[in-house]
This record gives structure tokens, C-alpha cells and sequence, in this order.
């Protein structure tokens, strides 16, 4: 099924100006044509259902996300931003702090607002989104799925997972640990499954319940479980790092106790926002945030402008940039 992209890559325009074409907005006779001709070609229709609600809304999408101190959040939401003003809408960015009542507010002022859509990572499997669904407005999920029949786009946390661990093993460290975010969430539960394949099958005795910590995705989270693991009587030789804040906690930690990386090995997942060692001392499974904001801005305006294909789930890969650095 066309969508408006293939609407505008064919004539030519901006996605903005096939919306304004169908919409009745003024727009110059040669863009107009070429639109329309395109439109034809493709057997591209308008959902009238779609354009009867647009009429309804404001040009303004919301973006929901848990944390905006986190640089993997403003990332994605550059992302959107760029697809979102490229096709004549604005974005309202909203910080729910992992918090359902205030995610639940969000939502609500998404509603009275008349905002066409909201792209949201949700704060907990707890999150409802019933209301917003109710109205009819497209709702596309990011970084974290949901019970929901609704678009999404999210990491291979599970391979993120397992590559992390692996590149620390076949550095030659073999009692390697896991802190992640909280394990209700499946972003963190997937990555702690990937490094228990990888460990367990690397080392099928290994003690994955000594070495496995469940923590917040911030840096005090990173820090209290670090200070857990090197005080165990047999502490690990390398931890692998949830997300990116969890691994800035964890090597503040290591390097107070002198073992700073290679040391004691880190493999982190997702880019480290900030640190004064050697990019070559860490292994870092890079997320591409910013592509993940893009294509979830981009799936929510195809669901605006009248798609109505089965819901599908976008899984982007991750890229693995292992330390050279050795103990």
C-alpha cells in the first residue's frame, strides 16, 4: 500500500505539501499536479476517516519519554523532531520521570489538545493507553513494546545483550557481571537475557544469580550495584553495563577503587554520555537512538495521513565497538 512518503519521493515535494494538496491548503498548480499525478500512479487514496480527524487536531505530535536527562532520550528525540518539522509539524516533548501518573497527564493533555498522534515510551507495562487509542488518534511505541496492537520500534535488546558479553570473554575476562535497569521493564530484562546466553554458554556453571543486579537506569543506579558486586567475596573481573548511565555509575565507582578499565573490564550498552578514560578502554554496544526517533516519527505520520496496514514492529540492530585496551 502507497504511503504519503511514496506520494512525495515520486512528485518531488515534501511530504508537508501532499498533506496540504489532500487537505485543500493552497499550494502552487505545478505541485499540485505532480502530486495528484503521483498519487494516481501509485493508486495512492486519502483515508477519509484519517482526514475527517486531522481536521480535528492540530499540526503538533507529543513525544513521551522517561527520562530527558538520559542523552539516549534527547537522541530519539532529535530524530523525531527532524522528520516531525520536515513535514510541517511541531513536537511537544514530555518527561514522564517513569512515573504513570504523570505519563497518564501527558496523555491526557495530548487528548484535550488535539494533538494528531503521540510517540511514547511507556513508563511500565502498567502504562494505559486505552484512553488516547479510544479517540482514534495513532499512537507508536519506542524503545519499550506494549500489550498494545500499535506500531513500535525498538532495539534487539537481547543481541545487545549477548555482544556485549561476548566481546569481555573473548577478551579473556570470565567472571563477568550484569547490572541492569529495573527488571520489570522488558528493555532491561532482555538485555540481562542476552548476557545470561552468553555466559552460560561460554560457562554453563557459571553463578548467574550472584553476578546478576537489577538496579535503575541512572547513574546512582549504576553506582549502588557496583559497590554490591565488589563487595562480594569473590567480586567479578568485568561487568557488563545495562544502559549508558548505569555504566557512567559503574566505572565512577571502579575508578575510586583504583580498577579502573582494563582493569576490570566494561562493556557498556548503549554510548557513553561522558567520561574522562580512553574510548578504546570500554566496549560499547552503540543504540542508534536518533535512527530509532526517525522511524517512529515516520510510522506515526504514515498512520496520520490514513495507513492503515496491521501494526508492525521496526527492530534496529545494534553495533558492537569492542576496547582495545588489555589488562
Amino acid at each position: 500500500m502507497a504511503t504519503i512518503y511514496d506520494v512525495a519521493q515520486l512528485a518531488g515535494v515534501s511530504p508537508a505539501t501532499v498533506s496540504r494538496v489532500f487537505n485543500g491548503t493552497s499550494v502552487s498548480a505545478p505541485k499540485a499536479d505532480a502530486v495528484r499525478k503521483a498519487a494516481r500512479q501509485l493508486k495512492f487514496t486519502p483515508n477519509r476517516t484519517a482526514r475527517t480527524l486531522r481536521r480535528q487536531s492540530s499540526e503538533v505530535i507529543g513525544l513521551i519519554i522517561p527520562d530527558i536527562e538520559n542523552p539516549y532520550f534527547t537522541e530519539m528525540a532529535r530524530g523525531v523532531e527532524d522528520v516531525a518539522s520536515e513535514a510541517g509539524y511541531s513536537v511537544v516533548l514530555c518527561n514522564s520521570d517513569a512515573q504513570l501518573d504523570k505519563e497518564s497527564t501527558y496523555l491526557q493533555i495530548a487528548i484535550a489538545e488535539h494533538m494528531s498522534g503521540v510517540i511514547i515510551a511507556t513508563a511500565s507495562e502498567q502504562s494505559s493507553l486505552d484512553e488516547i487509542l479510544g479517540t482514534g488518534r495513532p499512537v507508536v511505541a519506542v524503545d519499550r513494546s506494549t500489550s498494545y496492537d500499535i506500531d513500535g520500534v525498538v532495539m534487539a535488546n537481547r543481541a545487545a545483550g549477548a555482544s556485549a558479553t561476548e566481546a569481555l570473554l573473548s577478551a579473556g575476562y570470565r567472571r563477568i557481571a550484569y547490572i541492569g535497569g529495573p527488571e520489570h521493564i522488558d528493555t532491561a530484562a532482555e538485555r540481562a537475557a542476552g548476557w545470561r546466553d552468553a555466559l552460560s554458554t561460554a560457562q554453563p556453571d557459571a553463578p548467574i544469580d550472584e553476578l546478576l543486579r537489577f538496579a535503575t537506569f541512572r547513574v546512582d543506579g549504576g553506582r549502588a550495584a557496583m559497590e554490591e558486586l565488589l563487595a562480594l567475596p569473590e567480586p567479578p573481573d568485568a561487568v557488563v553495563a545495562g544502559n549508558n548511565l548505569i555504566g557512567v555509575g559503574a566505572i565512577q565507582v571502579l575508578t575510586e577503587h583504583g580498577l579502573t578499565p582494563p582493569k576490570l573490564g566494561v562493556a557498556v550498552i548503549g554510548s557513553l554520555p561522558f567520561t574522562t578514560l580512553s574510548p578504546t578502554a570500554v566496549t560499547v554496544v552503540r543504540l542508534p537512538a536518533r535512527h530509532m526517533g526517525v522511524t517512529a516519527a515516520k510510522m506515526l505520520l504514515e498512520r496520520i495521513h490514513g495507513d492503515e496496514q496491521p501494526a508492525r514492529t521496526v527492530v534496529l540492530r545494534n553495533e558492537l565497538q569492542a576496547a582495545s585496551a588489555v589488562r
